[in-house]
């Protein structure tokens, strides 16, 4: 299978950081600092990974602005910047200019993305922005929950993509899985309809993604904390592979 024809894989590398910043965080350029986030991006690139994807957080919990630069100039495939729909971000994306950027929303207070943009009830700076980062050639994605009115909102902000909020399914009970795979679906259709490539994340696992395959009008899956977690057991590459090779078996054309 080609990668043009494959259902892409984002690898999110934040968790790497997150284990650097949790005892290197105030001496980044020490040469002890580790591990290494560049690294991680070349290792998942090597074994299947289609595009890097990274949260650089208002907090800066894991991610800092100087790995952002760094992996745009170095890595071989896409980046991916999610970003809150702040100005302080908004300037550094304009400035790295990241192949695609996923808009999300952001609290300090969680301890990872809890649900989708309320694009129907958004302020006028979130198409403002959209259209910003456009006009720098960037392509721009919107973190939504799979509720049709969200999607509809979505497409009607010129965004291109949507990234399908996969956590309740995710984290269902069996039946309660059956019922969120729906709403995904639903929201699939929907957006495709509506013009958009439909991306999907959060919450995947090995266990779960034969289900989730299931949808429908997929371009692209975006993953980091399975992988990462799984990374202690079988190794970064190994992760990944096994990721890939779940995904290759995904029933539907890509566009």
């Amino acid at each position: 299978m080609s990668s043009e024809s494959r259902l892409k894989l984002g690898v999110n590398i934040d968790h790497v950081a997150t284990l650097r910043q949790a005892r290197y965080a105030p001496m980044l350029r020490s040469p002890n600092a580790e591990p290494n986030v560049l690294a991680a991006a070349n290792e998942v690139e090597a074994n299947g990974a289609d595009s890097i994807t990274v949260h650089l957080r208002l907090d800066r919990r894991h991610i800092q602005d100087c790995d952002v630069f760094e992996l745009r100039e170095n890595i071989r495939t896409a980046l991916n910047l999610e970003m809150g729909n702040t100005q302080e971000i908004l300037d550094i994306a304009l400035k790295v200019k990241p192949d695609f950027v996923c808009i999300v929303p952001e609290n300090r207070r969680e301890v990872t993305t809890e649900g989708g943009l309320n694009v129907r009830n958004a302020d006028t700076s979130l198409k403002r922005n959209i259209e910003t980062l456009q006009d720098c050639g960037i392509k721009v994605s919107l973190f939504v929950d799979p509720e049709v009115a969200q999607v509809r909102a979505a497409a009607k902000t010129g965004a291109e993509m949507i990234e399908l909020h996969t956590g309740a399914f995710a984290n269902a009970s069996p039946d309660g899985g059956k019922s969120e795979l729906k709403k995904i679906i639903e929201a699939a259709e929907v957006g495709n309809g509506e013009g958009l490539q439909i991306n999907a994340g959060h919450g995947i696992t090995v266990s779960n993604l034969p289900t989730l395959l299931q949808t429908p009008y997929l371009a692209e899956l975006n993953i980091g904390h399975h992988i990462v977690s799984r990374s202690l057991f079988i190794g970064l590459g190994q992760a990944v592979r096994e990721m890939r090779t779940l995904m290759d078996s995904y029933p539907y054309p890509v566009s």
